[in-house]
């Protein structure tokens, strides 16, 4: 199983892919809390699953302070978890950081029907059942105009992005964004909920296989 204390240190190379993938996801990230707040949304409920040290949510958070945002981050490592708390109060930002498993629906079933969904550096780590599991029961964790950011790396001829927005789209998800930059190894989409089911319990399980 890979140690992600360690991945999590090729952020500290500019030039790296997971580095290039941070900047996207912010940037992504911070162009839908802004057209939320352009719109005149005052508040929002954002979700980040498997959000190691938050760093891709905590400083985007910060640098908006015109929106309101309950933000949740669940993350199993107690290291990353307790970096996240650090973060968030260096930053003056209010966030729930749970220290549980993100692939388990007791961890955040609180948190159902929110805005922002992020599920970053999960698909390429678990099955394609669970991927397919998760990609429909998204559908219960955004309410209608939430957003889903994604992340899935490609390596070889056949990239395995494609797959993932085909389960979005089928799962009656719009795309709003896609990224695929010719020179790296990660993909970001960006997916908006065009209706959801109230009240429906998702089917939701996952178990990281690399």
């Amino acid at each position: 199983m890979r140690d992600w204390r360690e991945w999590y240190e090729e952020y500290d190379d500019p030039a790296s892919s997971l580095s290039r993938r941070l900047g996207d996801v912010r940037r992504l990230l911070g162009a839908d809390l802004d057209a939320r707040a352009a719109s005149g949304q005052s508040s929002a409920r954002l979700l980040s699953l498997c959000a190691g040290d938050g760093r891709d949510t905590i400083p985007v958070l910060a640098a908006r302070p015109d929106l309101d945002v309950d933000a949740c981050l669940v993350e199993l490592d107690p290291v990353l978890a307790d970096a996240a708390r650090a973060a968030a109060t260096a930053a003056g930002v209010e966030v729930d950081v749970r220290t549980a498993d993100a692939g388990a629906f007791t961890s955040f079933r609180d948190r159902l029907m929110g805005d922002v969904l992020m599920l970053c550096g999960i698909f390429g780590n678990i099955s394609d059942t669970d991927v397919q599991r998760c990609v429909d029961a998204s559908r219960a964790l955004v309410g209608p105009g939430g957003t889903v950011i994604w992340t899935r790396g490609s390596r070889g001829p056949d990239d395995p992005a494609d797959w993932v927005r085909g389960l979005f789209t089928t799962a009656g998800f719009e795309e709003v964004a896609f990224l695929a930059p010719a020179d790296a190894t990660y993909r970001v989409g960006v997916c908006r909920q065009a209706g959801a089911r109230s009240g429906w319990a998702p089917e939701w399980s996952f178990s990281f296989v690399r």
